[in-house]
């Protein structure tokens, strides 16, 4: 097999911006050779709520899965949804004031995209 190049963000709750805390929730993973956009997400609401003892674990959890939506083209996530995957992938990676805020963009090799989402979330995530 080759090896294709992916980017992928990781997705940082942040109850508290003015605090400037975050925890890692997620990950989303963009490969254009392999036509692969998904999301592998994990959201552990004892940590969470260890930043911040109000956050809404199920307002975290809806926004996760809307991405979840967003990655798969599902009509409930709007125009965003309806997009090719590269311009879905930038709509998932743009920066937000909301609880939920992608990270930087990085990038790698990897012969099979999915494998690497799950290791990355693994990694990066929990």
């Amino acid at each position: 097999m080759s090896r294709m190049a992916y980017q992928y963000v990781v997705l940082r709750c942040v109850p508290r911006p003015d605090r400037e805390e975050f925890l890692n929730v997620g990950v989303v993973l963009h490969c254009q050779a392999a036509d692969f956009l998904d999301a592998s997400w994990h959201v552990d609401a004892d940590r969470l709520r260890a930043l911040h003892a109000g956050i809404d674990v199920d307002q975290v959890c809806e926004a996760l899965a809307f991405v979840d939506r967003v990655c798969r083209g599902d009509e409930r996530a709007g125009e965003a949804a309806r997009q090719p995957l590269g311009q879905r992938f930038g709509f998932l990676k743009a920066p937000r004031s909301t609880v939920l805020q992608p990270g930087p963009v990085h990038g790698g090799m990897s012969a099979d995209p999915a494998r690497q989402l799950e290791h990355l979330r693994e990694r990066l995530v929990g």
